[in-house]
């Protein structure tokens, strides 16, 4: 992925947990795939979790892929759960992995490796289990935004998520603006609108 020197994500509260973000592209999928009806930072925090639960070799698409649904679930489970709906979120993941297998030979980081273009880029990403359309432009705008995997056309097909309103977890670059994202999410919210208005 991009340098660590340049690239980070400092969302959880936990150095090591945001530097697995950054240094290993499943986490970061899983990470996003989790990011929904709980905080960024429980959500971010989840691939650090299952990466101590299961170890470095079965953390891998491959490795939950093969491991028994139920074995899976069981595991996401654990206390602290991964997230608040584990169950649902343990079938996400695993059907993620498969697709992640199947179509990009286990490797999460050729979802977006060697596309030269944000068209092909959301095909993509867009495919994945789990993955709807706001979603989709998120994760677009993070990996631009924060790890510089931004190709031609990436901004109108993460569109609102590119500018430079801070939305979402593609503009968390520091405590300070991750503050920012909360104030302008609950702005959004008293007055009705969306993340995408």
């Amino acid at each position: 992925m991009a340098s660590s020197l340049t690239a980070s994500i400092p969302i959880t509260g936990d150095a090591e947990a945001d530097a697995l973000l950054v240094d290993d592209p499943f986490a970061l999928v899983i990470g996003m795939l989790l990011d929904q009806q709980v905080s960024m930072e429980l959500a971010f925090a989840g691939p650090a979790k299952l990466r101590q639960r299961l170890g470095a070799e079965r953390f891998t698409a491959g490795g939950i892929a093969a491991m028994d649904p139920a074995d899976f679930e069981a595991v996401c489970r654990e206390k602290p759960a991964i997230h608040r709906f584990p169950a649902a979120m343990a079938k996400r993941i695993h059907d993620l992995c498969g697709h992640i297998v199947e179509h990009h030979d286990g490797e999460a980081a050729k979802i977006w490796k060697g596309v030269r273009s944000g068209d092909a880029l959301h095909a993509r990403v867009a495919a994945l289990p789990g993955f709807g359309a706001e979603k989709t432009k998120i994760f677009i705008a993070l990996l631009a935004k924060r790890l510089g995997r931004a190709p031609a056309g990436w901004e109108e097909v993460a569109a609102p998520f590119s500018d430079d309103v801070p939305r979402s977890i593609a503009d968390v670059s520091s405590p300070e603006t991750l503050a920012l994202v909360r104030q302008w999410k609950r702005a959004q919210k008293a007055a009705g609108k969306s993340k995408q208005d």
